[in-house]
């Protein structure tokens, strides 16, 4: 692809937002970002991938941190500086990707090229996905849905002054399950390339 593209997803707990952004990487020939972050950071940083994904796209605990002349001495705000830093450098290379979560929407916000998704679904096909996918009842699989929502949520708004979630936050907004994830992948990859020919 020609002209940088970079589209950030978004996406409640099992809507397939994952998926759907995996897959249009595929058809876009570009970049997928999301655990390979992870991977990244601990490679160049010798910090342990399991700390890394323990803290990763959560807020800190306000009693248990601290910020002296700038810098925070919580975990999560050293795994989000890390992070943002390797969106950033990836994008001031030139480069086209799909990032999955990571207040990507956020960490790059007005750079040219960028379309901002998030993809939600219907609480009857998350909760089957994430039974099916984790092999959880659907009492433990609705907490697990709750649970990681709230993070995401709390990490998103503690950031930025936009909502997560919040239409006005976002170019698109898509409900997966009355489509499924093809065709929820067929409408964003239309809309993006929509996009790339009128700019």
């Amino acid at each position: 692809m020609e002209k940088q593209i970079i589209v950030t997803i978004g996406r409640e707990f099992g809507s397939a937002g994952h998926e759907i952004g995996e897959e249009l990487a595929k058809r876009l020939g570009i970049k997928f970002y999301d655990r390979a972050i992870v991977e990244d950071i601990a490679k160049h940083t010798g910090i342990d991938e399991g700390l890394i994904e323990k803290h990763d796209e959560k807020s800190r605990v306000p009693f248990l941190s601290r910020t002296v002349r700038g810098y925070s001495n919580s975990m999560e705000d050293v795994i989000f500086e890390l992070e943002a830093r390797f969106i950033r450098e990836k994008a001031d290379q030139g480069e086209s990707f799909v990032l999955i979560g990571r207040n990507g929407d956020g960490i790059l916000k007005g750079r040219p090229g960028l379309i901002t998704v998030f993809v939600r679904g219907d609480i009857e096909e998350k909760t089957a996905r994430v039974m099916e996918k984790y092999n959880l009842s659907k009492a433990d699989a609705l907490e697990k849905m709750k649970r990681h929502d709230k993070t995401r949520k709390e990490y998103h708004n503690s950031k930025y002054e936009t909502k997560w979630g919040d239409s006005r936050t976002y170019d698109l907004c898509i409900n997966s399950s009355p489509i499924g994830v093809e065709i929820t992948t067929d409408i964003l990859e239309k809309y993006i390339l929509s996009r790339v020919e009128k700019d």
